[in-house]
């Protein structure tokens, strides 16, 4: 649901750019076509005038904004769509990170769901609502998770969790270097 939410303003930014690179290649045509006109309908002395070139420099303007924006955009539509891969793997290992460590911490359905929420950064009433359980319930989970793993509190487990996912990564990324 946020990703949808943070994905509109990109894509908002993407159409605006892109109209407006059709409202300068329009510009940009009509003036080209005006300068053609006046090219054969203009003497040859008026040709070489003061406005011929302003006008001549002002297109040669508005082609190169066209073309600066859309190898721009180009560009910034290859680093969004890098970033949105690398957070689909990261968000892929942070889950299969969490799900080794419940397992290994044997974590019962009711804490792993709660360990959850709390790693999202729900609040206790807000993950007590989600759960439809009591505030109480949620606190003696909490207590048991963190027991389990060794940890004094929220902070510390996502940490540790942050730990292994950046951990893992340089690990896999000496291990490619060292490969390749």
């Amino acid at each position: 649901m946020t990703g949808t939410k943070a994905k509109a303003p990109a894509r908002t930014k993407g159409a605006a750019i892109v109209v407006l690179m059709l409202v300068q290649g329009f510009c940009a045509a009509f003036f080209l076509s005006d300068l053609i006109i006046d090219f054969f309908e203009e003497p040859a002395s008026e040709i070489l005038t003061l406005h011929f070139a302003l006008e001549l420099l002002a297109n040669f303007g508005l082609v190169a904004g066209v073309v600066f924006e859309g190898a721009y955009l180009v560009r910034l539509l290859r680093r969004q769509a890098h970033a949105d891969r690398a957070l689909s793997v990261a968000s892929g290992a942070l889950h299969d990170v969490m799900e080794g460590y419940f397992e290994e911490w044997r974590l019962t359905p009711a804490e792993a769901d709660v360990a959850t929420f709390t790693i999202k950064g729900s609040s206790i009433a807000e993950i007590a609502r989600l759960r439809g359980s009591a505030e109480g319930t949620v606190k003696t989970h909490l207590n048991s998770i963190y027991r389990k793993a060794g940890v004094n509190g929220r902070g510390e487990l996502v940490n540790l969790l942050i730990e292994e996912i950046l951990g893992g990564s340089l690990l896999q990324a000496e291990s490619r270097a060292a490969t390749g």
